[in-house]
């Protein structure tokens, strides 16, 4: 067993949350949902999507605005003297933003993105241009002199817009095709012609985009030569009829929906030869049920590199490809026993060597390989996980990683950012200092780096640092300080205290926030919150959601564990859950909800939870687990049984449904409805393309069936999330209403 220790942490704070007008009760210090969805954010000014140029001298990064924090503007500050400056005015571009496509609003909600304006942008390699899409269109900010060139203006949408390396061409996705814009001419050229219906150039299908972290489908080599591009063929994937509900009607939507244990869509991968005008395709084996995971170029071009994920995910193969002709060879292969995980660590280097992260040490760490695949050296190793590879310095040999470590022992409550060696296996250098969560972005050259940091008396900061953690400038303070929209409400903020619980020789982090003014000699209800699945899980020394805030203002102790499968953890802390989803995770959550029941202060028979996705799933699991005792559970967007989800997802975690019969049964919620132990609020949005509202609809016509009552509230026109502050506002009215009533001051005694 790996022993953590953990000390207990300070302060509880608002977060994440937005809005409209000033809440009269903040003289009082009282959070109100009225003030957490309204502007200005709780959160304070805070810079998302932040990113150097690739000299270094200027950061660029997305500010919500003070009037409408929905829409995010385009902003820019010098990395040494000068003050930030707007670069691109969503709305004096755009004043009247129009309905985005079909295919954009998807691919948007598979990068849970929820905002409008200027939602992402891209730097080209020499740093002379950032292209911004806005509202359909393209924009291009040249940094010489701050001039915006609209580049198209068309009734479709423009999507995953990029610069090419050199700055010459800009290039996107139109009606299911690629093109590129010649930036000295403005002259567009077809690269494909044949997207439309089922065929698609250049997209990332579904299931990349929602399951695999992969958001575009095409890929310019450094040298602008090549473009490398799929082609995805959806003919395979079954129809699952999806009704789109909303205030002004419903729609059928027919959804190309890979289930698990159904045919995926056939993706095949191309580059073509720019200047030529030629297409050659890329030889991915003879097997077609595959996975495209990752596509990389060597620093010259001459070869490209292509991740090949096996259908059943236990394995990975590394291939090297020669874009002119398309050949291809196997150079590295990854196995499991469960599933390889896929990263965006690899790295290719100037000699020819490259970087690439493995788990087979049970832990995921950095390895050195040369050109043939041959590993020269480990670049990390020990007990605790790498989360990214942040950047390289080729000239120093210095490699930068973030870590959730501490002293080369796992620390997962806290992340760090760390320094190595290309040269030799070293023992890593801590650059940032402990005490919080920091993520970084470096420039390319691994000099420079924006170091994000959090913890819990923290709201996210951002600030500017040379490589060795020298602080150079504040791209965002965000002080917590009088001027803060937090400010009215610190006082009343309360100090959460984390620790662990041990189960099966391992040691599960949590953490507890109790109501203000809280008396230990009293008993207080308890709110557990749950994610629960896969993930990087909820317990961190980081700025909370002001919503929990909510609950313990509202009298709820407020508790959230992250159980075996949650958190990047090692490799057998995640292989848990493999082929039994619900089961190691509800036996962790019974754990907890034991221990909270040993504490003077806990009141046992008000105890209840509440999660949204898996989340939703762990709640309805855990209210019909009788070893739970739960008075009560909020269960939003569950998937309640595992043959209705995407392929990727769940077939990495429970096989297929013929291969694992027992294992998809035992996590279905019908058969367990009869055990309810406390009331259900039943949540879903009416138009989810993710789980699919059938999820749902099962469970009502079950329990309706059973004459067993329950609460229920479905969002019309909402996708997999509940968006908006109005919306939000009455979602979380509802969860104050619906815990008042079945655990708190107007719970039946």
């Amino acid at each position: 067993m790996h022993k953590i220790i953990l000390v207990s942490a300070l302060a509880l704070t608002a977060g994440s949350a937005m809005a409209q007008t000033p809440d009269p009760t903040a003289a009082s210090g009282v959070l109100t949902p009225e003030r957490v969805f309204s502007s200005p954010s709780l959160n304070g000014p805070v810079a998302q999507g932040v990113s150097l140029s690739p000299d270094g001298e200027l950061v660029a990064f997305l500010r919500a605005r003070q009037d409408d924090v929905s829409v995010l503007d385009l902003w820019a500050a010098p990395t040494g003297e000068g003050e930030a400056f707007k670069l691109i005015d969503a709305r004096a571009l755009v004043p009247d933003a129009g309905e985005l496509s079909e295919a954009e609003k998807a691919r948007r909600e598979r990068m849970r993105i929820s905002q409008r304006g200027v939602v992402e942008y891209s730097w080209d390699e020499q740093g002379r241009y950032i292209l911004a899409p806005l509202e359909g269109d393209i924009f291009l900010a040249s940094r010489e002199g701050g001039d915006i060139r609209r580049l198209t203006e068309t009734e479709a949408d423009e999507i995953d817009a990029k610069v090419s390396p050199e700055g010459n061409y800009v290039s996107f996705v139109r009606d299911q095709d690629l093109f590129v814009l010649n930036l000295a001419t403005g002259d567009e050229t077809e690269i494909t012609n044949e997207g439309e219906g089922l065929i698609t150039w250049a997209t990332a299908e579904f299931i990349a985009q929602e399951e695999m972290d992969r958001d575009t489908g095409y890929w310019w080599s450094p040298n602008e030569k090549y473009i490398a591009l799929q082609r995805t063929d959806e003919s395979t994937v079954d129809i699952v009829p999806r009704l789109d509900i909303s205030g002004g009607g419903a729609s059928v939507v027919e959804q190309r929906y890979p289930r698990a244990g159904r045919p995926n869509a056939v993706v095949e991968l191309y580059v073509q030869d720019v200047a030529a005008g030629r297409r050659v395709k890329v030889d991915l084996g003879d097997n077609t049920d595959i996975y495209l995971a990752r596509v990389n170029w060597s620093t010259d071009g001459s070869t490209l590199y292509v991740q090949r994920q096996s259908r059943d995910q236990q394995t990975l193969d590394l291939m090297a490809v020669d874009p002119a002709t398309g050949a291809s060879r196997v150079i590295v292969t990854q196995r499991s026993d469960a599933w390889v995980p896929l990263s965006n660590d690899f790295r290719a280097l100037a000699d020819g060597t490259f970087i690439w992260s493995s788990e087979e040490s049970g832990w995921k760490h950095l390895y050195l390989y040369g050109a043939d695949g041959r590993r020269i050296r480990a670049i990390t190793e020990g007990d605790y996980a790498v989360q990214n590879l942040n950047g390289v310095n080729a000239e120093t040999g210095e490699v930068f990683f973030s870590a959730t470590m501490r002293d080369g022992e796992e620390y997962p409550t806290e992340q760090q950012l760390f320094r190595a060696s290309l040269n030799d296996t070293v023992e890593p250098v801590a650059i940032t200092p402990r005490g919080g969560w920091w993520s970084a972005s470096m420039n390319r050259t691994g000099t420079a780096y924006v170091g994000n940091y959090t913890d819990v008396r923290t709201p996210p900061q951002s600030g500017l640092y040379r490589a060795d953690g020298t602080f150079v400038r504040w791209i965002e303070e965000n002080a917590l300080d009088a001027d803060h929209p937090y400010s009215p409400y610190v006082a009343r903020r309360q100090l959460p205290t984390f620790g662990t619980l041990e189960s099966h020789g391992e040691s599960l982090v949590w953490m507890m926030t109790t109501p203000p003014g809280f008396d230990p000699s009293k008993t207080y209800p308890v709110i557990m919150q749950v994610y629960g699945g896969p993930s990087g899980g909820g317990v961190k020394n980081a700025w909370q959601p002001a919503t929990s805030q909510l609950l313990t203002e509202a009298g709820y102790i407020v508790f959230r564990l992250d159980n075996r499968g949650e958190g990047y953890r090692s490799a057998a802390f995640k292989q848990a859950l493999y082929l039994k989803m619900g089961q190691p995770e509800i036996e962790d959550q019974v754990l907890a909800a034991n221990y909270l029941r040993s504490l003077p202060y806990v009141d046992d028979a008000r105890i209840a939870m509440m999660g949204w996705s898996y989340g939703g799933f762990m709640s309805l699991m855990a209210l019909t687990e009788p070893d739970m005792g739960l008075a009560a559970a909020a269960v939003g967007a569950p998937p309640t049984e595992w043959s209705l989800y995407d392929t990727h997802y769940t077939e990495r975690f429970m096989s297929t449904p013929q291969n694992n019969v027992e294992g998809y049964a035992a996590s279905d919620a019908i058969p367990r409805l009869d055990d309810l132990t406390g009331r259900l609020l039943l949540m879903h949005g009416m138009a989810d393309d993710n789980v699919i509202l059938e999820n749902s609809t099962r469970v009502i016509d079950a329990l309706q069936a059973k004459s067993i009552p329950f609460e229920l509230m479905l969002y019309p026109g909402q996708r997999h999330g509940v968006r908006g502050n109005d919306r939000q506002l009455q979602q979380w009215r509802m969860y104050l209403d619906f815990f008042d009533r079945t655990i708190g001051s107007r719970a039946p005694s």
